[in-house]
């Protein structure tokens, strides 16, 4: 877990992807249409990538858990950091965005200037 806290923390969004996965290619997509110069860490390419999927799995089911349930341990990929928070996947980046809580987010951590 140290590892995905250390890269999650160097930029003001990191996305944990890989790279067969296309909901990966979704979010970074529309970060990318928004201004975002995301880090995409892609799992699959890491040699330490299985046990960073391991601690992002543990960090998304404590997260649900906090929030009253939610996916559990299913997939992890996309994970999306911003600010070195956890922010979450597919479908809490988009509810963001639909909702239009993601811009105002991605320009507190720094990441956009407009």
């Amino acid at each position: 877990m140290d590892r995905v806290t250390r890269l999650a923390s160097q930029k003001a969004v990191v996305v944990f992807s890989k790279s067969s996965c296309g909901m990966s290619h979704a979010v970074t997509r529309l970060l990318r249409e928004l201004g975002v110069d995301a880090r995409v860490v892609e799992l699959d390419e890491e040699p330490a990538g299985a046990d960073m999927e391991n601690a992002l799995a543990g960090m998304l089911l404590a997260g649900t858990a906090a929030n009253g349930g939610g996916r559990g341990r299913g997939v992890v990929v996309p994970t999306v950091f911003i600010g070195g928070r956890l922010v979450g996947s597919t479908d809490r980046v988009m509810s963001l965005h639909v909702a239009g809580g993601l811009v105002p987010l991605l320009r507190d951590a720094g990441a956009l200037w407009v």
